[in-house]
């Protein structure tokens, strides 16, 4: 299984937004469960723009003005909410979604904000969140919900299993998640017989609902049995529900923290690679959303 705790710092995308402050906020808060340091970024190509200051002038270009502005307020505001923790921050001179690429990195989670400045209030995602989201080596959480949620009152993080999920960084994302914030994991497998499809199996000999349920309780104790020996101090809750994966998780959102969901990563980029569920759950759900990626050797010329 691949590990998805790193070293690195929590890493904040702010672009003064009220979307980016929540994430802020929410950072701080995840850097102090993990014991890791904070470093903000904002992304500006004023300079591009605006050009260089002239020698013979003291006035600095509004561009600069205002990323400086931008991140010496989140600057104080994460001090303010958290004084003993270690925060840097740096005007990165790069659009918002390559910076925040490259910053995720060497980042233990990357963090953004639902929507960015200057988006419109009716988007339910971003399109940097979404790029980011999709394109992150590592895992990145975009912050979305109401305060309870931000706030972390519900005590309980949602881990959706998908048909490639055994062995996933995504289980052990949730399980140390949930073990840093004493919380339950509520573990959702869902099932659906197919529409047009007839269940046959040599085993099967009574409800087709049955043996689906059988199987999807398979999945669940194959994926999640290594986990619960490593992090016996985590409770769990498993569950398997007939329907769709991403509206059965949307409707639990409401009850969660935090919404884990795995999005398979080819050796090479090929468009957004986050999956149906993931995409779903990034602009429906009713809490923020993990999204850790699992990485694949790109397929050669003759397995294509």
């Amino acid at each position: 299984m691949e590990s998805t705790v790193a070293v690195g710092p929590v890493v904040v995308g702010v672009d003064g937004s009220g979307a980016s402050l929540t994430a802020l906020d929410w950072a701080v808060d995840e850097a102090i469960r993990h014991g890791r340091p904070l470093r903000i970024v904002h992304a500006s190509l004023w300079e591009r723009y605006e050009g260089a200051v002239p020698a013979w002038t003291t006035d600095r270009p509004s561009g600069q003005v205002l990323a400086e502005n931008i991140v010496g307020t989140a600057t104080d505001r994460a001090r303010r909410r958290a004084p003993d923790l270690a925060v840097t921050a740096d005007v990165l001179a790069e659009d918002a979604s390559s910076a925040l690429l490259s910053e995720g990195q060497e980042a233990a989670v990357l963090v953004v904000g639902s929507r960015g400045r200057g988006e419109l209030a009716g988007l339910l995602l971003g399109s940097v969140s979404l790029v980011v989201a999709a394109r992150a080596h590592g895992p990145v959480v975009v912050v979305r919900g109401d305060r309870h949620a931000l706030e972390a009152r519900h005590q309980r993080i949602l881990l959706g299993i998908g048909d490639h999920d055994v062995d996933a960084p995504a289980v052990r994302f949730a399980f140390h998640e949930a073990a840093v914030r004493d919380a339950e994991l509520d573990v959702v497998r869902t099932w659906r017989r197919p529409v047009h499809e007839q269940v046959d199996h040599p085993l099967l000999t009574g409800e087709p609902r049955t043996y689906l349920e059988h199987r999807a309780s398979e999945i669940l104790d194959k994926t999640l049995d290594p986990l619960v020996r490593e992090f016996p101090q985590v409770r769990l809750r498993r569950s398997t529900v007939e329907g769709t994966a991403h509206r059965v998780l949307a409707d639990r959102s409401a009850a969660a923290d935090l919404l884990v969901v795995g999005a398979r990563r080819p050796g090479r980029l090929v468009g957004l690679e986050l999956g149906r569920v993931a995409h779903r759950a990034l602009h429906h759900a009713l809490c923020p959303v993990a999204v850790i990626p699992q990485h694949h050797p790109a397929p050669s010329e003759g397995e294509q």
